[in-house]
């Protein structure tokens, strides 16, 4: 917007990326919670239903990483890490299950497809790499921000 100082900027940013990590941590969340509430060997099961190879530990990743990487991604801790587990988490997705499964991109009927989970890991990554203004992150080491122009 005309006439807005460079802070101001930087906090709507900040506030905007804070908003998506809420919704796509949540979203995480939600599904790591669906798959502890189903156990592991219910969750085992699904995935091996599914095609998904060694389903039992995968289960387990899948839970962790959801779950654990919804929360850290929410509140914004290890930031980078946590955003390249989850879309590495969301391609093995679509990689091991929905392509196999002759899944589109997008279903024109509405049946299954992997858009979701492409945009959950793009989502993911972005947020990664770029959502770390208001987040636990900032107060730690690394997180520390930085910026140097060179000229």
């Amino acid at each position: 917007m005309p006439g807005q100082t460079l802070p101001t900027r930087a906090l709507l940013a900040d506030i905007t990326t804070l908003l998506a990590r809420i919704a796509i941590g949540a979203a995480f969340i939600i599904h790591g919670l669906q798959k502890l509430g189903m156990g592991v060997e219910g969750a085992g099961a699904a995935f091996g239903q599914m095609g998904v190879p060694m389903p039992q530990i995968a289960a387990i990743v899948a839970i962790v990483i959801e779950l654990g990487g919804g929360i850290a991604l929410l509140i914004g801790f290890a930031l980078p890490v946590t955003g390249v587990l989850l879309a590495l988490q969301m391609a093995a997705a679509i990689v091991i299950v929905h392509i196999p499964q002759g899944q589109p991109f997008v279903s024109a009927e509405g049946g299954p497809s992997f858009e979701l989970p492409l945009v959950m890991g793009a989502a993911s990554l972005a947020l990664g790499f770029a959502g770390g203004g208001l987040a636990v992150d900032r107060f730690l080491p690394w997180g520390a921000r930085t910026t140097q122009v060179r000229v």
